[in-house]
């Protein structure tokens, strides 16, 4: 029967289209919740997986430091070519090498300032003598964090050399006369730390003492 304009439409139609609308609403929420939060999107997994290849170079690279170290200077030797290529992007390489300073002083610090302990016996403290128990030199900043942070310094200072913004007009001798004033100056306060404290920021291993020579076999015992 058909209906006439203007005709209310009976309840259980009404109740009918209201809970088919309210199914699919349900259904179009649960869908995309499930893709938004039951599954990781393609840029998260990409990154994810990324991180993870990263990592797992990071560790395998752990014990070759050497190797290490010639990356990162090759790198650095790539970085400075360019820049004298360039001519420009000076105010970068100031930067890196501030950086980069404080990355070596770091580098060089022990990991407990002796300064803040030498008024207290709490806490682990350096060897000031020959009898003394054998103490490891532990840094401020480990050699591997030092070159992780060292290497991406790089990278950075590289990228930035693509991008005008960074190119700021200045005299680079100027630069290069603060680095060197602030590199004596850095330097000559670490050693002093060091003289003052008397620590050596290498440790080549635990010392070994040589015990008494034993007698050969059929040699007799001296008196």
């Amino acid at each position: 029967m058909a209906l006439k304009r203007g005709t209310p439409l009976p309840s259980f139609l009404l109740y009918f289209i209201s809970y088919t609308y309210y199914r699919n609403i349900m259904s179009e929420g649960d869908s995309v919740g499930e893709s938004v939060h039951g599954k990781p999107s393609v840029v998260f997994r990409f990154f994810s997986r990324f991180g993870q290849i990263y990592q797992s170079f990071l560790d395998r690279s752990t014990p070759y430091a050497a190797v290490r170290w010639a990356m990162t200077l090759s790198l650095s030797l790539i970085y400075m070519i360019r820049v004298y290529i360039l001519q420009g992007w000076y105010i970068v390489t100031y930067a890196l090498g501030i950086y980069h300073l404080n990355l070596f002083i770091a580098f060089l610090s022990p990991k407990v300032d002796p300064s803040l302990m030498e008024d207290s016996d709490e806490g682990p403290s350096l060897p000031t003598k020959q009898n003394e128990e054998f103490r490891p030199f532990i840094r401020r900043l480990p050699e591997f964090k030092f070159w992780h942070s060292a290497t991406k310094g790089v990278v950075v200072a590289m990228g930035c050399t693509f991008f005008d913004a960074f190119n700021v007009p200045v005299f680079w001798p100027i630069l290069v006369m603060y680095f060197i004033m602030l590199f004596c100056i850095t330097m000559k306060r670490q050693i002093k730390h060091m003289i003052k404290y008397r620590y050596i920021p290498f440790t080549h291993g635990k010392r070994k003492y040589k015990g008494k020579e034993e007698p050969a076999p059929g040699k007799p015992f001296s008196s």
